[in-house]
């Protein structure tokens, strides 16, 4: 989870990056195996990005899962504060350096191709993903306007 405030402001930096690159970006994304993005893209033509990110050296040292999201993107990266000291990420990902304002590609990312099965998994639960958190946000805004109004619980409506 995204909790510090200097991984939001790299999250927020790392959307902007990701919009004026073509992808629409989404926060902790939940994989078909369990594992967690802190933000996932799609880009125009279907491609999957995945963003790690990491604003503290034992964070990242003791980081050992993230080849477990390389399954299930077309392009991985990892994400750093400004100051952080990038010597100590991995090599193979791709690296951004992000802030609050926006980011920058420091180190591409190699390409490597989802299986169509897989990529339609992936597309399929980031679609469904995106239009859930749309739709309660939009319930949010109403209920910030109409503090009254009875939401029903989707549970409740099958």
């Amino acid at each position: 989870m995204i909790s510090t405030h200097t991984a939001i402001d790299v999250a927020r930096g790392v959307s902007r990056l990701l919009l004026q690159e073509g992808y629409s970006p989404i926060l902790e994304f939940t994989l078909p195996n369990g594992r967690r993005l802190d933000v996932a893209a799609i880009g125009p033509g279907g491609e999957m990005v995945g963003v790690e990110i990491k604003v503290a050296l034992a964070d990242l040292k003791g980081d050992g899962k993230w080849p477990e999201y390389l399954d299930y993107c077309d392009l991985f990266y990892f994400a750093v504060p400004p100051d952080f000291p990038d010597e100590h990420v991995p090599r193979d990902p791709g690296l951004i350096v992000a802030d609050r304002y926006g980011g920058a590609i420091v180190k591409a990312a190699q390409v490597q191709s989802l299986n169509a099965s897989r990529r339609k998994a992936v597309t399929v639960n980031f679609a469904r993903c995106a239009a859930e958190r749309l739709s309660r946000t939009l319930d949010e805004i109403a209920l910030s306007r109409m503090p009254n109004l009875v939401i029903p619980d989707a549970a409740d409506e099958s």
